[in-house]
């Protein structure tokens, strides 16, 4: 196995007993960004002389025996949405060709201070709106797996970066499924965690908690490892979760061989949520893929929350924050926009205090639908997104199995009645289209039960790499 092709977790294992150096570690990724990278467009800006820069200082820790932090040495990237100290942040617009931030975001902060290695900032679409994982500035993001089809949006950059071995760990967002819909189309894991789990400085809404920081990586192991040093409460985010960090789930306690003579998980799943339009062949690898981990639950049901408020809701609420935090770039630059970015906008501009305050009943109702729920199961299973892979000239999904959706975000239906609940989620690859694209399954856990919920995707990832259940 090459350098590259380590996880988040062995690297740190190597780096700490000295089998490898953390300038060896960044030196591998900036090898397949020079190799994929101008095909791929994952990374908008690297940060070569930097990283490179860390990296012999945390050799010189290792070698001192200074105290090591838990991701010593660790290349990482950012989305491009999110602010890092000193390194160029676009947000994938024109308006921001040239930004470069005075302070790191907290997250971000925060992977530094545990000994992360910022490698670069990976594409987005504009604002983080759009299928496409592009914008004016650089992309579009290709699928590694077929460079003619989408890496998914918006942190298709992040999941394309993890993929392909051009950093370890990436830190994504996820407003309607932006972390969990690349996941899918790149066969990476891709988490949500609970609302508030992961401090955000940067909201425009303190109160809000549609859009969280997000996790992108190989492994479940690697996201608990990544969501540890990122969780934890801050004062300036009102939302935020607890006095003391998140504590990862402890994998090696877990069974070695998959558990089939007393499994314990109760498991609803539902390809669509009742409310979606699911891909034909989407549904096809995910009803097989719950039926070959069905010998790892107690029990496996067709069951869901009922969603029907669900879409409304989202809607509303996602089109007012948008117009919320963009309207003064509407208002000032609008011929700098995307089509996307507009079209957000100028439906948010036109909703009532009344229509705002029914989404967020509506929402309020949805979340006791999942409450209720999860009253019978511990986990969720639908897929993680509506479609595979699709190409770079489709420009928006507006059909999905010759249905016309009702309008460009349609198709995130499954994921986005997720963030409304605040409830953590994961994507995990569970099998591949015939024509050998991947497909994810989307897991939803208790409120702010992301330990356990990792710990079931951890058995179910082993069930799907090794092709048998049990």
């Amino acid at each position: 196995m090459q350098i590259h092709q380590l996880s988040a977790v062995e690297l740190v294992a190597a780096i700490r007993s000295r089998q490898l150096t953390a300038i060896e570690a960044v030196t591998a990724c900036f090898e397949q960004i020079d190799r994929q990278n101008e095909s791929l467009k994952a990374i908008i800006t690297p940060c070569r002389e930097r990283a490179m820069a860390e990296a012999a200082a945390a050799d010189q820790q290792v070698a001192a025996g200074e105290p090591l932090g838990a991701l010593h040495g660790v290349p990482f990237t950012a989305k491009d949405l999110t602010p890092t100290a000193g390194v160029r942040t676009t947000y994938g617009s024109l308006i921001y060709a040239d930004h470069v931030p005075q302070q790191d975001e907290i997250c971000v902060a925060r992977l530094r201070a545990a000994g992360g290695i910022l490698v670069g900032k990976t594409n987005t679409p504009e604002f983080g709106m759009g299928a496409h994982c592009t914008n004016a500035l650089y992309g579009p993001t290709a699928n590694p797996d077929d460079p003619s089809r989408s890496s998914g949006g918006s942190s298709g950059g992040a999941a394309v970066a993890v993929a392909t071995g051009m950093s370890y760990l990436a830190q994504g967002t996820d407003m309607g499924g932006s972390c969990r819909t690349p996941a899918s189309f790149c066969g990476v894991v891709g988490l949500r965690p609970a609302a508030g789990r992961i401090p955000r400085r940067r909201k425009p809404l303190l109160w809000d908690y549609l859009d969280t920081d997000g996790i992108l990586t190989r492994s479940v192991e690697d996201a608990a490892l990544m969501l540890s040093v990122m969780a934890g409460a801050d004062w300036r985010d009102p939302l935020s979760l607890g006095a003391a960090n998140w504590s990862a789930p402890d994998f090696s306690a877990l069974p070695t061989a998959l558990p089939t003579a007393s499994p314990t998980v109760r498991l609803g799943f539902s390809p669509n949520l009742g409310i979606a339009i699911v891909d034909s062949e989407v549904e096809a690898v995910f009803r097989a893929a719950v039926e070959q981990i069905a010998p790892l639950c107690l029990e496996t049901a067709a069951a869901y929350p009922d969603c029907r408020l669900a879409q409304r809701s989202f809607e509303t609420l996602r089109a007012a924050t948008i117009c919320h935090k963009q309207r003064q770039h509407y208002q000032k630059s609008p011929e700098l926009l995307s089509e996307t970015v507009r079209w957000n906008i100028e439906r948010g501009s036109q909703i009532s205090a009344a229509e705002l305050l029914q989404a967020e009943a509506d929402r309020d109702q949805l979340y006791l639908n999942f409450l209720k729920f999860f009253e019978m199961y511990d986990v969720l299973a639908t897929v993680s997104a509506s479609v595979p892979p699709y190409r770079h000239d489709q420009s928006e999904i507006l059909e999905i199995n010759r249905i016309s959706l009702r309008n460009i975000i349609d198709y995130l239906t499954v994921t986005y009645s997720v963030s409304l609940t605040g409830l953590p989620a994961v994507s995990i690859p569970c099998g591949r289209t015939v024509s050998g694209l991947p497909i994810g399954m989307q897991l939803v856990g208790k409120p702010q039960g992301e330990a356990a919920l990792l710990e079931v995707a951890y058995l179910l990832q082993s069930a799907f790499s090794r092709g048998i259940a049990g």
